[in-house]
């Protein structure tokens, strides 16, 4: 075994150290200097390792963000190229007032489209500054791809066509006055 250094024999005669702790700390000398005591290399390494893995989950989250992006755009791009391809010509001396947002919007159109706009045979899309009509199969196809282009949809499963005023009472109330067929606002 090692011969204790000078501080290891003041240590012990002053009684601040014992004899095993002396022993202890020549050990872990000795396997310092034998490359025999835990590497503080892998501890580096596993530090890097962790911060990779973390670059590469972070990276991972960016590109998928990204591609999200991307495929949003897509389906905006072909809800355009549906809404130009398959918009029916519209012209009439009758106006047709609907909401989109919060602004009240006119849509020239005849009798012959009112009727099918009521039905839900025809839908009402956004096609960038003015508004399109739209047959129902081309619309599905613009709502998988675009769902906030529609603008007037009366075809839509679960939609009611009466506007709920929030409270029970007043619904079953005004729920006995009829609202005549030809009524245009």
């Amino acid at each position: 075994m090692a011969k204790p250094n000078a501080l290891q024999e003041q240590l012990l005669k002053a009684g601040l150290a014992k004899k095993a702790q002396a022993s202890a700390a020549a050990r872990e000398q000795v396997k310092a200097r034998q490359g025999k005591a835990p590497d503080a290399s892998a501890d580096i390494q596993r530090e890097a390792e962790r911060v990779r893995l973390e670059k590469v989950e972070r990276d991972r989250a960016i590109a998928a963000e990204r591609n999200a992006q991307l495929r949003a755009i897509e389906g905006r791009a072909q809800a355009r190229q549906i809404v130009q391809a398959h918009a029916v010509p519209h012209a009439g001396e009758s106006e047709y007032r609907f909401t989109h947002g919060e602004v009240i919007r006119t849509l020239l159109i005849d009798a012959k489209l009112r009727k099918a706009l009521s039905a839900g045979a025809l839908v009402i899309v956004a096609a960038g500054e003015s508004y399109a009509l739209l047959p129902r199969a081309a619309a599905e196809k613009v709502r998988e791809r675009a769902p906030e282009l529609i603008a007037v949809d009366h075809g839509q499963a679960g939609e009611s066509t009466f506007a709920s005023t929030g409270n029970a009472e007043d619904d079953a109330y005004y729920a006995q006055f009829q609202i005549p067929d030809d009524l245009v606002w």
